[in-house]
């Protein structure tokens, strides 16, 4: 089976310095709300803007014009971009969906045609905004993970990232994944068992050779329309030479790819996110001639489940089946965010600041300003204003107190003032689940005895006079006790002399 090379330029294994046309990108507005877009140097749907392409979000518009060719994590400023319902399918000036028939539908499409081709020639630059901007991110899966649609429940970046180092997930090697669901766990591993080596060797092309150069992810998917979409998403990320997506319940019908050989397949990870995880286990073993396992290597697995109750089940299940060192593990991820707090009325009308009094001095002062402000405004009379203004400096209104601190800020060093705190991230991308590995050793047989005993023979035991063996143990002991009985002879010896 030939693999496409069409990975060779997969934005999520190699994106270049900048952003390219018909590449997917990532649009950053904030921590947790990502946008995922493909950038086009054409509006391909005719949605009516002069400016093509157009992504609008929360924070502006963005034409892909400003887009492509920026470099990775540049911040883009918006565009004024005219958001009406000009040019959208099936609306008139007044904003009403009108009965088309066949005839006017076929004019239509002609004038959409034409329409489009004149947006195309008259397509306008891009006029920057006053305000609004994103972040341009390249894809990768753990920016991928955050931003994707969720079709099932998702193993987030804190979990994949345990699972491949437990699965000893290296670049070529062959890994199974049932349960695809969203595909969050698929883009991780096909960039983990991903080497970069083209096989130049053409003699040598076998799927066998291939797969050991560049490495596999043999994906299952047991619901149809989610095995479609993810498909689809794979196609469009480049990864359909790495990630081979079938659609089977692996429970029921075994690890068989689309138009391959289970015993081919010679997996050394799996990874199980189903249901019933114990059900698939018995596809798992080396005593079937259409195991997908490698007979040369021990196998690593693991299971992700939400409940306690599968896994006993599963651990009941790998522990009949010959699988060992099983452990079941539960990850609690937590971010601390590290920062300094600036508190103060001196960072009054700051960004990022905690503009309260500092100490009760501050307050105080604050609180003599306002009742002071608040007499002058109900005209007590002379006598209350002088007290209101004698004590204090000058009143200034709150405009010019704010431009005054904003001037002050030019000469400070932010970022050694304030105090030096840390909390854990309120809330993190991530979920309870049980992980439980464990490793399938690898088959010995009677032949492979016999090319150890011959490769490494055992050496020949030494006997003593009674005929018994003498271990180790005894050896050293017996060396100790001749070398304590020489120190003792020239002890003796010398004093003679």
């Amino acid at each position: 089976m030939a693999i496409s090379s069409s990975f060779k330029s997969s934005p999520f294994l190699h994106c270049g310095p900048n952003a390219e046309t018909d590449s997917l990108a990532i649009l950053h507005l904030k921590r947790d709300l990502l946008i995922p877009t493909v950038l086009r140097s054409h509006d391909e749907l005719n949605e009516g803007y002069s400016e093509g392409k157009v992504s609008n979000t929360r924070f502006g518009s963005f034409p892909h014009s400003t887009l492509i060719g920026v470099p990775w994590g540049s911040q883009v400023r918006a565009s004024i971009v005219d958001t009406g319902s000009r040019g959208r399918k099936g609306w008139e000036g007044k904003g009403k969906k009108r009965k088309r028939d066949k005839e006017s539908q076929a004019q239509d499409d002609v004038a959409g045609v034409e329409k489009k081709q004149k947006v195309e020639v008259e397509s306008k630059a891009a006029v920057k905004a006053a305000t609004g901007f994103v972040h341009l991110l390249p894809p990768t899966p753990e920016i991928w993970t955050a931003s994707l649609p969720h079709r099932t429940q998702v193993v987030y970046t804190p979990d994949y990232s345990y699972i491949l180092h437990r699965l000893r997930v290296t670049p070529g090697t062959v890994l199974i994944e049932a349960g695809a669901g969203s595909g969050s766990f698929t883009h991780a591993a096909a960039r983990a068992v991903y080497n970069g080596h083209q096989n130049t060797n053409t003699e040598d092309s076998t799927q066998d050779s291939i797969m050991k150069r560049w490495g596999k992810v043999w994906s299952f998917e047991f619901h149809e329309q989610r095995a479609q979409k993810l498909q689809e998403e794979i196609e469009e990320h480049g990864l359909n030479g790495i990630v081979e997506l079938t659609y089977r319940d692996v429970c029921q019908d075994g690890f068989t790819p689309n138009d391959t050989p289970a015993s081919e397949l010679k997996a050394n990870a799996i990874f199980l996110d189903l249901p019933a995880p114990w059900l698939a286990l018995k596809n798992l073993t080396r005593a079937s001639p259409s195991s997908p396992l490698s007979p040369t290597t021990a196998i690593h697995l693991c299971t992700f489940s939400p409940c306690i109750e599968q896994v006993q089940r599963t651990i009941t299940t790998l522990r009949t089946q010959g699988w060992t060192e099983i452990e079941m593990v539960e990850i609690a991820a937590h971010r601390i965010e590290v920062r300094r707090e600036r508190v103060g009325l001196a960072e009054e009308g700051l960004r990022g600041v905690n503009d309260s009094p500092a100490s009760v001095d501050e307050a105080i002062e604050r609180l003599r300003e306002v009742e002071g402000r608040s007499r002058i405004f109900r005209n007590e009379g002379n006598e209350g204003e002088e007290q209101a203004t004698a004590p204090g400096p000058a009143q200034v209104s709150k405009q010019q107190r704010l431009e005054n601190i904003r001037h002050a800020l030019e000469g400070r060093k932010l970022y050694k003032e304030g105090r030096l705190i840390h909390r854990a991230e309120p809330e993190i991308k991530t979920h309870t689940s049980y992980l439980v590995f464990a490793i399938l050793p690898r088959g010995w047989s009677e032949e492979d005895e016999e090319l150890a005993q011959g490769k490494w023979p055992a050496k020949a035991e030494v006997k003593e006079e009674n005929g018994g063996p003498i271990s180790k143990r005894q050896k050293k002991k017996g060396a100790k006790t001749r070398a304590g009985g020489n120190k003792e002879l020239e002890i003796e010896a010398s004093m003679k002399a």
